[in-house]
């Protein structure tokens, strides 16, 4: 111990002579105590970076005067500039200013990177020398070794005989090879363009070479973006052949910056398509353009695509003009509507959006938002363009505007609430709805009102009327609750709306058999009082507690004004099940409103295990008790007809949910006539997820609604289920059986292997089609392969097929 200390006491009266670095030296408590320990538990605190001092902590330390050498030697640990050196051995050369270590080698600079070594020799600013058998763990888990580094002027790093790789080490062998891994002779670190550069390249999978490249470089981890060549794209259709892609990504500043992706295709030539983006202050934007001089425009023959020139151009932004308010934008413009269907562009690049439904239309919108901490406002105008050449019939809604508001403080000691809706629109050709065989092929849509087997609610639907349609909607709302002391719950409200609406609509062939045409102006009042009573009785058992809760509702409003009279734009989705039982107002929009006396009566059951898991149930029915039912007037679209609600006592509606614990959900919900208790609507659902594994299977079973165009009764199984095959392996699939057909109509395969490095996946997806009109429901076949590695890139291809019904 003698010796430590007299070599501390000389070192530190060597600081004047040290000159440029002042050493501040400490000896550990572990070599006062005569012991060594070869880790101590955590380094010593850090200095502030850059303040010249340099810390060493060390088993022992040693100084040559004679040579102006100072040695730490056993567990040394050093910090200099925010870096952190440890080794078994570490030499100071005060004459040529350089750092030597040797042995077990951790080095760790102020950006987290940690370099392992044998032997390292650097000057004390670390911007020259060489570092032996290497091997470098960056803040962001990527990875790098090498026999030898050499580093030069600050900025450059060769690495000889270098690996590179942004996957982790195998836990139970770490010197197995990794999942892939790139290989070059030399590996070069540009840190000033923080560029990558690879000489005589290999990929490796598992440690066996899969392709070569004798040079390649890319942007190292630490860069988001960086101007280049990204990962080319694959695809095949049917229109255009065999597509290549190669894009071009230009980093032109910190909050801009473009791709160009032409895509080279085997019988169109090139398409070509770009990208700008820019992030400004308060928001972002983008603009998409596409375009293609087509050499085979009869691949198209007799589709809009038949022609020369193809192309578009799309764009969106947002912007915050405070906290609250946010306003933006959609717009698309195409040569014709078919354009991004045949090119897979937009929506269609990711194909997995087609196993529900393809995307039918583009957006166009213009759009202000403000959200509040008890109200909302969104102003918006809207232009539809369809993708499957229907754009006559598709609406352009000038604006539509809606308005919510919760008052802070109570009125008469109850909530009081208010909303608004604006809507205008305008439609060129009225959209009629073949609903029956006959009016499908004969066309007596179109027939004039004088023909009695034309009127309409019988053979055809309106589902958008030709002209102008304007309507404003206000209604105010207010509702307070009791508690008496029997436990029961009373509910009284009242609502107050006013609906002014103006219908210019164009005297087209079939519409007057639905609709007044010309000009109509409307005011329309709907006053509601209405009570609820709930009657919550608890029963608490050892195995866990349960509510059984009878529900009542009266409502007393007058009879709907114009009913069935008015345009339906909005309200046309009607479902009456056990979720909207003991809704005020059942219809879907504005356009309708119910009126008459009604009552919603049911009850509820919920029992809560204490174990865990619960069950909750509902079975209730809908009278109507005076005035007209709005439910049993068919309007333009019939709308509530065949719902279950257009008689004077509905259909029973019942529902149950059980989740017995966090791996299983079962719901059943039905509906049932209420003479004959027959199965109107019927779903049947489960769902289990489990560690490796999950399924989810819905049944459905829903009664032909011959005047909504429901001519047979529909049946079909809906299923999907993913299985973790592996540790990073899942395989997916879903279906639909079309029970009536006995057939599959619809499918989604799939299988991905996702790590922290590494992802490949391939999905098949078929899909249907619809358009409106006599058309058959057209099946599409899609194929998407991806791949990505880590920090380098990520490619995928695409292939479509189309036209087979």
């Amino acid at each position: 111990m003698a010796a430590v200390g007299a070599s501390v006491i000389a070192l530190l009266a060597g600081l004047v002579f040290a000159g440029a670095i002042d050493l501040a030296l400490t000896v550990p408590a572990s070599a006062q105590a005569f012991t060594y320990n070869p880790r101590p538990p955590k380094p010593p605190p850090r200095p502030a970076k850059n303040d010249g001092q340099m810390l060493v902590q060390a088993t022992e330390v040693d100084y040559d005067y004679n040579n102006q050498r100072v040695s730490a030697v056993g567990n040394v640990q050093m910090f200099y500039n925010g870096t952190s050196i440890e080794a078994d051995k570490v030499i100071y050369d005060q004459k040529t200013k350089r750092l030597h270590a040797e042995g077990n080698i951790r080095l760790t600079d102020a950006d987290g990177k940690v370099t392992y070594a044998n032997i390292m020799d650097l000057s004390d600013d670390y911007r020259d020398g060489f570092v032996d058998s290497l091997r470098v763990d960056t803040a962001d888990a990527t990875r790098m070794a090498a026999t030898r580094a050499d580093r030069s002027s600050g900025n450059y790093t060769v690495f000889e005989n270098g690996v590179y790789t942004a996957c982790a080490p195998c836990k139970d062998d770490p010197k197995k090879p990794p999942l892939w891994q790139v290989k070059g002779a030399r590996i070069i670190h540009d840190q000033t363009d923080k560029m990558l550069y690879f000489e005589n390249a290999q990929l490796e999978f598992f440690g066996v070479p899969m392709a070569y490249l004798p040079y390649f470089s890319t942007p190292d981890p630490t860069v988001k973006r960086k101007t280049g060549f990204l990962m080319p794209g694959f695809s095949t259709v049917t229109g255009y052949g065999y597509g290549v892609e190669v894009p071009f990504y230009w980093a032109i500043a910190p909050d801009y910056d473009a791709t160009i992706n032409p895509r080279f295709t085997s019988k169109q030539g090139v398409l070509f398509q770009g990208e700008f983006r820019q992030r400004l202050i308060d928001g972002a934007y983008q603009i998409r353009a596409y375009g293609i001089d087509q050499l085979n425009p009869s691949a198209y023959a007799g589709q809009p695509g038949d022609r020369q020139f193809r192309g578009g151009i799309d764009t969106k932004g947002q912007f915050a003009l405070n906290d609250k308010w946010t306003w933006g934008w959609e717009g698309v413009a195409l040569s014709d509507y078919a354009f991004m269907t045949d090119y897979r562009l937009a929506q269609y690049r990711d194909p997995l959006q087609s196993f529900l439904n393809l995307p039918t239309e583009a957006i166009s919108q213009l759009y202000l938002t403000g959200v509040g901490s008890r109200s909302y406002f969104d102003a918006r105008t809207i232009y539809y363009l369809s993708y499957s050449g229907n754009q006559a019939y598709v609406p352009v809604v000038h604006p539509v505007i809606d308005y919510s508001n919760v008052i802070n403080s109570p009125i008469f000691g109850g909530e009081f609430s208010y909303k608004t809706n604006f809507t205008s629109l305008t439609r060129s050709t009225a959209a009629f709805d073949p609903i029956t065989t006959l009016a499908n092929t004969s066309g007596l849509c179109l027939t004039a009102s004088a023909d009695p087997m034309a009127r309409l609610p019988s053979q055809c639907l309106l589902r958008g009327m030709p002209g102008t349609y304007t309507r404003l909607t206000a209604e105010a709302q207010w509702r307070r609750s009791f508690t008496d002391s029997a436990g029961e719950i009373w509910t009284p409200f009242a609502i107050l709306r006013a609906d002014a609406i103006n219908a210019s609509i164009s005297n087209q062939p079939g519409v007057s058999n639905f609709l007044p045409v010309g000009d109509t102006n409307a005011l329309r009042l709907m006053p509601t009082v209405g009570l609820e009573y709930r009657y919550p009785f608890i029963n608490v058992q050892p195995w866990g507690t349960t509510t059984i809760e009878p529900i009542a509702q009266i409502i007393v409003r007058p009879n709907e004004t114009y009913a069935g009279k008015l345009p339906n734009e909005d309200a046309q989705s009607m479902v009456f099940d056990a979720s909207n039982l003991f809704s005020v107002d059942k219809f879907s929009g504005y356009d309708r409103v119910e009126g008459g006396g009604r009552a919603n009566v049911g009850v509820q059951a919920t029992t809560q295990f204490d174990r865990g898991g619960s069950i909750n149930a509902l079975f209730g029915q809908s009278y109507q008790l005076f005035g007209l039912n709005s439910f049993a007037v068919a309007d333009a679209t019939n709308t509530g007809v065949d719902s279950g609600l257009q008689n004077a006592r509905s259909d029973y509606v019942a529902r149950v949910n059980y989740s017995p614990n966090r791996t299983y959900t079962f719901s059943v919900r039905s509906r049932m006539d209420e003479a004959t208790l027959n199965v109107n609507r019927f779903e049947a659902e489960g769902r289990a997820a489990f560690d490796r594994w999950s399924v989810s299977l819905m049944y459905g079973n829903y009664a032909a609604q011959p005047q909504l165009g429901y001519l047979i009764r529909r049946e079909g199984l809906l299923g999907s289920a993913s299985v973790k095959v592996a540790a990073n392996w899942v395989v997916s699939g879903g279906a639909r059986w079309d029970l009536e057909a006995n057939k599959i109509n619809q499918y989604i395969v799939g299988a991905g292997y996702v790590d922290d490095c590494f992802v490949l996946a391939a999905n098949y997806v078929t899909s249907y089609n619809y358009t409106t009109g006599t058309t058959a429901p057209v099946l599409s076949h899609s194929f998407m392969f991806q791949i990505g590695l880590r920090t380098i890139a990520t490619s995928g291809s695409t292939a479509g097929a189309g036209g087979i019904q």
